[in-house]
């Protein structure tokens, strides 16, 4: 599509990109990711997914990134990788060399927690998802504090060591950032 009046009245993400484009935000980039997890055969809520996002950047001459969420290694394989790479040439999209593993960024991510910890801005936290989830407040009520979020910087960056070691189940600590436990969206008070 090249009529800007068709694809700002398609929906109202077209409209913005038409919008950002038109005021030179992003230097008229577009460029979106399709991210499923290897877990399992594609479904028409994925199907969707696709569309939208490899849809989007070919409507505006974009890049459309392949990244598999591979953080979960138990309950993903190979054969649903390339399953799902098939079915996204079936529905007609390509994404030429950008196809990326969120595996392939995990020693980056643990560096850059290790740097957040260090600068004071997140904490390894102790209580359990439910005592977080408590914890967050409601729309109309603040969060309260994590008793553990003043934890000394060594202290959370030892557990943090030890958890990467595999020293703690699943859920026995959480990093968490630093943010506002008050803050009116919810996403943003201290998340895991």
């Amino acid at each position: 599509m090249s009529d800007k009046t068709t694809l700002a009245s398609k929906d109202f993400i077209r409209a913005q990109i038409v919008e950002d484009n038109e005021t030179g935000k992003f230097g008229g980039r577009v460029h979106t990711r399709w991210p499923p997890e290897p877990n399992g055969y594609l479904h028409l809520g994925h199907a969707t997914a696709i569309c939208l996002n490899f849809g989007i950047a070919d409507d505006f001459a974009g890049l459309c990134n392949f990244r598999f969420d591979d953080t979960n290694p138990l309950a993903e394989e190979m054969e649903y990788v390339e399953s799902q790479k098939e079915d996204t040439r079936w529905l007609g999209f390509e994404w030429e060399e950008r196809e990326f593993f969120a595996s392939d960024y995990f020693e980056r991510l643990y560096e850059l927690a290790e740097q957040l910890v260090l600068e004071g801005k997140a904490y390894v936290d102790s209580l359990s998802a439910e005592e977080i989830r408590e914890h967050r407040g409601t729309l109309t009520e603040p969060g309260r504090d994590s008793p553990y979020r003043d934890r000394s910087v060594e202290e959370s960056l030892g557990l943090l060591r030890r958890m990467r070691d595999g020293e703690f189940e699943d859920g026995a600590h959480v990093l968490r950032a630093k943010i506002d436990m008050a803050s009116p969206n919810m996403n943003m008070r201290d998340p895991t």
